[in-house]
C-alpha cells in the first residue's frame, strides 16, 4: 500500500501560525492493481502544501484536482519527480486531470500553491489513482480455498469466472471514482451558487436603499420648490 505523506511550506509568515485543516479524512484503498487516495483540505492564503505519493517504475499515476471553494476558485499546481524535475506545471487553474507514467521509482511530489492570494483561502479536493502496482487483480491468492479441478474445460471455466470478476471489480472501482469526482463538482457548484446568492442579495439591498434615498430626496426637493415663505401685505 502506497503511503501518502504531507509537507507544509510557509512563505512570508511564521510556520506555527497556520496548520492545514483537513475537512475530510482521506481514504486509501488498495486492491492489488490499483490504489486510490483522495483528500479534501483547506489551503490558507499565502501558503503552499505538498503531498508525496510513492510510485514504481513503468506504472501509471493519475492525479485529478478541483478547487471547490474560495475566491477566484484557482490555485497553482505542480508535480515533481523524485529527482526534482517538474513534470506538470499549471498556474491559476480551478481543476485539472493529469496522467503521469513514472520513469523512476520513488516519491513524487504533488504541490498546491496559494501564495498569490493574500486574503482568500481555498478548499481543494484531489484524487490520486495508482495503476500497475501490486500485480494482477484477482490472482490465485484471491481464491485460497479453491483448487483447480482436473480437465481443461473446468480450468477454462474457472479462468473465465476470475476474468469476469476482475472486470466487474475494475468497473465498480471506476464508477466509485467517478461518483467521488461528481460529488466534488457538485460541492464546488453549490459553493459558487451560495457565494453568488450572497452577492446578489447584498447588492439588491444596496440598490433598494439607494432608490429610497433618491425618492426621499426628490420629494424633499419638490416640496421646497412649492414652499413660499414670503409675506403678503394687504
Amino acid at each position: 500500500m502506497a503511503v501518502l505523506r504531507v509537507r507544509i511550506s510557509c512563505r512570508g509568515g511564521l510556520l506555527g501560525l497556520a496548520v492545514v485543516f483537513l475537512c475530510c479524512t482521506g481514504s486509501v484503498q488498495s486492491s492489488g492493481q490499483s490504489q486510490d487516495s483522495e483528500f479534501t483540505f483547506l489551503l490558507p492564503a499565502g501558503r503552499s502544501e505538498c503531498f508525496y505519493q510513492t510510485a514504481v517504475k513503468n506504472g501509471t499515476m493519475e492525479v485529478e484536482y478541483q478547487v471547490i471553494a474560495g475566491a477566484g476558485m484557482d490555485v497553482d499546481f505542480t508535480i515533481l519527480s523524485p529527482k526534482g524535475v517538474r513534470l506538470i506545471i499549471e498556474s491559476r487553474r480551478s481543476d485539472g486531470l493529469h496522467v503521469v507514467e513514472p520513469m523512476e521509482e520513488g516519491d513524487y511530489e504533488i504541490c498546491f500553491d496559494n501564495s498569490f492570494s493574500r486574503f482568500s483561502e481555498k478548499m481543494v479536493f484531489f484524487e490520486i489513482i495508482i495503476e500497475g502496482q501490486g500485480g494482477d487483480v484477482g490472482g490465485d491468492d484471491e481464491f485460497p480455498g479453491i483448487e483447480e479441478p482436473d480437465g481443461s474445460l473446468l480450468e477454462y471455466k474457472l479462468d473465465d469466472i476470475r476474468e469476469s470478476m476482475d472486470s466487474l471489480h475494475r468497473r465498480l472501482e471506476r464508477s466509485r471514482q467517478m461518483q467521488t469526482v461528481l460529488r466534488a463538482f457538485e460541492a464546488r457548484d453549490r459553493n459558487l451558487l451560495e457565494d453568488n446568492l450572497w452577492r446578489v442579495s447584498f447588492w439588491s439591498c444596496a440598490s433598494v436603499l439607494v432608490m429610497l434615498c433618491v425618492a426621499l430626496t426628490q420629494v424633499y426637493t419638490v416640496r421646497k420648490l412649492f414652499d413660499d415663505k414670503r409675506r403678503v401685505c394687504t
